[in-house]
């Protein structure tokens, strides 16, 4: 039994304070991947700093510029099933729902959800040497089990992957995450707020010491007429993802306008180039426009062995879903087409 000790706070002040006196706290919201952390003896908190308190962090609402706030504790569930989601960010919606389990969503926040850790095995491998969990040690998954993988953005110290599928359509969406801390407020781009693991894979994001997410916000662009979330996995539930993409496109006289592209599965952070999304603007939206794109997306990937399959996988998973985000209402719900 590990002993700690357990703070609920309403302010979010006060939760900061108690964070910045303790070098052995952590906040704790739903909490479903810090007790995983706990329980493989990866994670030792000694205080919780319980903040589901917070309720202005709670809420999903209309900002002033046409977009909408995700308060950093809303639940995942309630994220993906709320009616402005759907109408206007279908992408997120769709991308949250591929995620876990309906338990899972039902406790998992949004805040929480940017800040979970690799399920690399070797990582969850008390015992095993790890760069991520232990600096210098060494990445036995080179040279290991490694099927799932990344094959891009890897570095000499670790080739770990970012496990989640809401944070793949956020980095379409080019949310913006907002933080507090002792010092003040400040706004992280999405395509700024993970981190390449280089020489230091422990660090999974920019968020500085004793900050707390406090939310998310989405621009007023939601491409809610043309997307699409493509998760390919061993299992078609409760399974991570060996590659997903996410796709949103605005398309005007059958010429692409705009169009983003993420993937995850692949990368030890969602991965866009945005590059290829800027060769699609004013092409038609056909396949072979779409596989010219995905050779840019793949450039320079590299396998380890077991996953040397993903980067072909995933050049085809980009022109799947790209054709699939024509006409996303032909899409049946939980469907996963082939390949």
């Amino acid at each position: 039994m590990n002993n700690f000790t357990y703070q609920k706070v309403s302010n979010p002040n006060d939760a900061l304070n108690k964070i910045s006196k303790n070098n052995a706290a952590n906040f704790i919201a739903g909490g479903t991947n810090l007790i995983d952390l706990w329980k493989y003896n990866l994670a030792h908190p000694k205080t919780l700093v319980d903040i589901n308190g917070l309720n202005d962090y709670k809420a999903i609402k209309e900002d002033d510029h046409g977009g909408l706030f995700l308060g950093a504790l809303a639940t995942n569930s309630d994220t993906a099933y709320h009616k402005l989601v759907e109408e206007r960010y279908p992408l997120l919606s769709k991308a949250i729902l591929a995620g876990a389990s309906a338990q899972i969503r039902n406790s998992a926040s949004n805040g929480g959800n940017l800040l979970q850790r690799t399920r690399c095995y070797y990582f969850y491998d008390a015992s095993s040497p790890c760069n991520k969990r232990n600096p210098g040690s060494g990445c036995p998954a080179k040279n290991g089990l490694n099927r799932i993988h990344a094959i891009l953005g890897t570095s000499e110290d670790c080739i770990a992957v970012f496990p989640s599928d809401m944070c793949i359509a956020l980095a379409a969406l080019e949310a913006v995450v907002h933080v507090k801390s002792p010092d003040g407020e400040r706004e992280i781009e999405f395509s700024n707020f993970h981190r390449l693991p280089g020489d230091t894979p422990e660090l999974d994001n920019n968020l500085k010491e004793n900050e707390l997410i406090t939310g998310i916000s989405l621009p007023s662009e939601g491409f809610a007429e043309n997307y699409s979330y493509l998760k390919l996995r061993d299992r078609n539930s409760y399974a991570f993802a060996l590659v997903s993409v996410a796709t949103g496109m605005v398309l005007e006289n059958n010429k692409i306008t705009k169009i983003r592209i993420a993937l995850g599965g692949i990368a030890h952070k969602p991965w866009r180039v945005v590059a290829a999304e800027e060769f699609l603007v004013d092409k038609s939206p056909t396949e072979e426009n779409f596989a010219s794109a995905a050779n840019m997306i793949l450039k320079g990937a590299k396998g380890f062995g077991k996953n040397d399959f993903k980067i072909e996988l995933s050049k085809r998973a980009i022109v799947r879903n790209c054709i699939m985000a024509l006409d996303p209402e032909s899409q049946r719900p939980g469907a996963q087409p082939s390949l």
